[in-house]
This record gives structure tokens, sequence and C-alpha cells, in this order.
């Protein structure tokens, strides 16, 4: 059995920091006329705070909606474990995009 000193576990609590990575949107525009934008950003953040990568939009004032994303950027946060906002997640099964783990 190995026994790790307390004073030891102090010192990694700095270098490790976790962070819970979320896909969702950020909304911008006019009163009235809304415009999102589909960011990786910390779970912790505010929702028009800082973010890590803007992978897309979603503009709900056009008819057909536009929702337009980077494809291969997505399926990398997902695989690494990001996880999905409601709204993201109904948007994406609404466009019927494929997301797996593995």
């Amino acid at each position: 059995m190995v026994v790790i000193p307390f004073e030891w576990l102090r010192m990694f609590e700095k270098v490790f920091i976790f962070m819970a990575v979320k896909l969702r949107f950020q909304r911008h525009g006019q009163k009235g006329r809304p415009f999102y934008h589909l960011v990786a950003t910390d779970s912790k953040a505010a929702r028009d705070g800082k973010f890590i990568e803007k992978i897309g939009y979603y503009d709900p004032n056009h008819e057909p909606s536009q929702f337009v994303f980077k494809q291969e950027r997505l399926e990398h946060w997902y695989k690494n474990g990001a996880q999905l906002s409601a709204q993201v997640n109904t948007l994406l099964k609404k466009h019927k995009v494929p997301l797996s783990r593995t």
C-alpha cells in the first residue's frame, strides 16, 4: 500500500485543474432578434462570458433558420467529454448530426 503525504496532495492541487467543458449557445443580437454562437466553454462561466472556442452559430431569424458549425471540432469536444446543453442537443437531433463518444 502506498501512502501519499497530505502535503503532496496540496502541491498537486494547483497543478491539476479539472474543467468541465460544456457546448452551449451565447446570445447576441438586438432585442427581439436573437443570434447565437455555439461555443465550448467552462461550465462555470457566465452564459455570455469567456469561452474556449467558437464552433459555429445559429440564426433563427432566417426562414429556414441557419445552423452552421464545424463538424470536426464539435466531434473533438464531444469525444473529449464535453456536455451538451439542452438547446444544443435538441438542435443537433433536429438536424440529425451523428455524435458518439468513441
